[in-house]
């Protein structure tokens, strides 16, 4: 078994910018033909500026030299009319191609992203900061659209309308082509010099933006704690203190991207100045047409135009190599456990049963240890303990999150990891503290369990978890909006509304940490009540810490240390007057207290 413990992603810093740019462009695939659509459209509407700006030399050249009036000049002016309509719809298209590439691209990358964080499990995603995972699925996603929509096809057409207005210019004005050549290296030259830094700059930019954010998110889940504890004033100097450090760096970034900017708008301004002077030295000496030269001089500022562009999208560039290197990071990750090759089905779970089971997450640290457990029949179950006794990591191993590193966890009598692991959780519902409630209907929220279930399947779900009366009294009944999280209902009718949803799955095993925690008498009365008519035809493991509430449980295993100490139902273990005894006593002098 691997050790858990074992760090399963690479450092974002151990992988290089070249990795993350190859594997950006390995996923340009995603979007189909659209990027190359891109580059042959911004391709052709390059062309078609070729082509005005000689139209537009030729006019000028007729107009001023030929002696042309008007009527031999309109056939070029329509056709240069022609042209800048055609090129504007061009450019047009060119960008809508280039966004829709872009958003082919980021929904496919978050669609694969989801997919590999929920392969790697809850036992993974316990070791990450979810602000930072936050971080790269939403602000990384999004970074990569102009990396998609503007640095690529720039690459693509930085390298086709220099050459193609080279090859234009050098046949008839081999002295103007020559400049062109010996001066475009310059920008990609000082683009490359000056981005490298900037580059670095902004990668640790990028890593502080997603540390500050998981810092963020771990202040405001622990607010009410953060104000009970009177420490929300120094937490609001740390957090100012951490803001004011990623302003000055992220304004360091961008004294490097000015710098970049001036760069290359000096090197470009300068070589259209030499071309300029040159040309009308010549034009003065009589060497050159002035059709030509006109050509030539309405050409320079475009063969510079798509350089200097790139240089611009390089920082697009930056950011979407930052964001790939976090993505890569989860992509290339091992999950804590290995998933199941087994396509063995699982019915519904008759028996259960936990032998000398041993896991640790550290190599001298065990969370269990030599824990027995069986359930032969339906009925209500508990464990109970103190704060770090192992509860929560038995659950895990219940859920197949983790599996043991010593004995065996067998349903209906076979070891779990023989079993297909979607089998296994098609027969298990976990209801935590708090429950999940999305944006959406009371139906929508319930049919999680089974999104194939009719409206009356739903509502007979309801009415088990005791949720129907209170639904029917909503605005619009099943069909009432919810906030997220549940917003606009009281905790026991959200803890209600996730009871039903485990009833719609009709799950075998339905595991629940402390399921009456935070509910008034009244509404722990009715869950309470729920859960003993669902636990008649199944098996409920409830997780307790108010252990009035698993009185009528059918057996109790108490665990401390990682072992279990002491099993029995409740009168049992007031009898043994230990560690049960103890607990359910300080429970009952705090309620009285």
């Amino acid at each position: 078994m691997p050790n858990p413990a074992a760090q399963s992603t690479a450092n974002p810093a151990e992988i290089d910018g070249r990795a993350s740019q190859r594997w950006l462009k390995q996923h340009k695939a995603l979007a189909g033909r659209l990027p190359l659509l891109t580059v042959l459209s911004g391709a052709l509407a390059g062309g078609l500026l070729i082509g005005q700006a000689l139209l537009l030399a030729r006019i000028a050249d007729g107009a001023m030299f030929g002696h042309q009036g008007l009527a031999e000049l309109a056939p070029l002016l329509w056709a240069m009319l022609g042209l800048l309509l055609v090129r504007a719809l061009l450019v047009r298209t060119t960008e809508r191609l280039a966004f829709r590439s872009a958003a082919a691209v980021k929904l496919q990358l978050r669609d694969r992203l989801f997919r590999k964080l929920i392969r790697l499990g809850p036992a993974w995603l316990e070791r990450q900061r979810s602000g930072e995972l936050s971080h790269c699925l939403h602000e990384g996603i999004e970074a990569l659209e102009a990396y998609y929509a503007r640095y690529l096809p720039a690459v693509a057409l930085s390298a086709f309308l220099p050459l193609a207005i080279l090859a234009l210019v050098l046949p008839v004005d081999w002295r103007s082509g020559l400049i062109l050549l010996v001066t475009a290296p310059l920008i990609p030259f000082f683009m490359i010099l000056i981005g490298k830094q900037a580059e670095q700059l902004n990668q640790q930019r990028w890593q502080q933006l997603g540390r500050m954010g998981g810092h963020f998110l771990d202040l405001i889940r622990g607010l009410t704690q953060l104000k009970l504890l009177g420490a929300s004033r120094r937490e609001i100097d740390t957090v100012a203190a951490i803001s004011d450090r990623f302003r000055r760096d992220t304004l360091a970034v961008l004294r490097v991207a000015f710098l970049s900017s001036l760069a290359l708008e000096f090197f470009a301004t300068l070589s259209i100045a030499l071309l300029a002077v040159t040309i009308g030295f010549r034009l003065y000496w009589g060497e050159l047409d002035f059709a030509t030269g006109l050509a030539v001089l309405l050409l320079a500022p475009e063969f510079y135009l798509p350089l200097r562009n790139l240089g611009t999208q390089y920082h697009a560039r930056m950011a979407g190599v930052s964001a790939a290197q976090q993505m890569m990071t989860i992509m290339q990750a091992e999950p804590v456990e290995k998933a199941s090759s087994s396509t063995t089905e699982l019915a519904a779970i008759d028996t259960l049963e936990l032998v000398n089971v041993h896991f640790a997450y550290e190599a001298e640290q065990s969370a269990l240890k030599d824990i027995q457990l069986q359930i032969d029949r339906p009925g209500l179950y508990a464990l109970v303990g103190p704060s770090g006794a192992g509860k929560s990591t038995l659950v895990d191993l219940l859920l197949r999150f983790i599996y043991p590193q010593q004995g065996s966890y067998r349903l209906n009598g076979t070891a779990v990891d023989k079993l297909a692991l979607e089998s296994i959780h098609s027969q298990l519902a976990w209801i935590p503290q708090q429950p999940q409630l999305f944006y959406g209907t009371v139906a929508d929220n319930i049919a999680l369990g089974n999104p194939e279930a009719s409206a009356e399947e739903i509502e007979a779900a309801a009415r088990q978890a005791g949720a129907a009366e209170f639904i029917r009294q909503l605005p619009e009944g099943y069909q009432t909006l919810l906030g997220e999280g549940g917003a606009g209902l009281s905790g026991g009718q959200r803890q209600r509304i996730a009871l039903a949803r485990a009833f719609l799955k009709q799950a075998s095993l339905l595991i629940l940490d402390e399921p009456t925690a935070h509910l008034d008498r009244v509404s722990e009365a009715q869950v309470q009540q729920a859960i003993q008519r669902y636990a008649r035809d199944h098996i409920v493991l409830v997780v307790a810490h108010r252990l009035h509430t698993v009185r009528q449980a059918k057996r109790i295993w108490v665990l401390d240390g990682g072992r279990v100490i002491e099993q029995g139902d409740h009168r049992q273990l007031l009898n043994q007057q230990g560690l049960y005894a103890r607990m359910l006593g300080a429970t009952q002098e705090a309620v009285h207290a």
